[in-house]
């Protein structure tokens, strides 16, 4: 289901990332989520929900990183 507001994000985002980074996977989720709701689009058995939370680290990691126990911004 997609997320209107970061407060509804799992725990596992909320309390790991930064609120940009937050942003950025609440908006991908969400893409994914249309996205990928007809099941010939996805690969394999996977659900809906879990591509959309795949696509959605994907997009966190394209610019952040996880460094020294927390998630910072990628330099340039």
């Amino acid at each position: 289901m997609p997320y209107n507001k970061l407060a509804e994000l799992p725990d596992s985002v909320k309390d790991h990332l930064p609120k940009h980074a937050q942003e950025i996977y609440k908006e991908a989720y969400n893409h994914a989520w249309e996205q990928y709701a007809d099941p010939d689009k996805r690969r394999g058995d996977a659900s809906r929900e879990e591509v959309a939370h795949k696509v959605a680290w994907s997009a966190v990691k394209n610019k952040y990183e996880h460094k020294d126990e927390r998630w910072v911004r990628k330099s340039a």
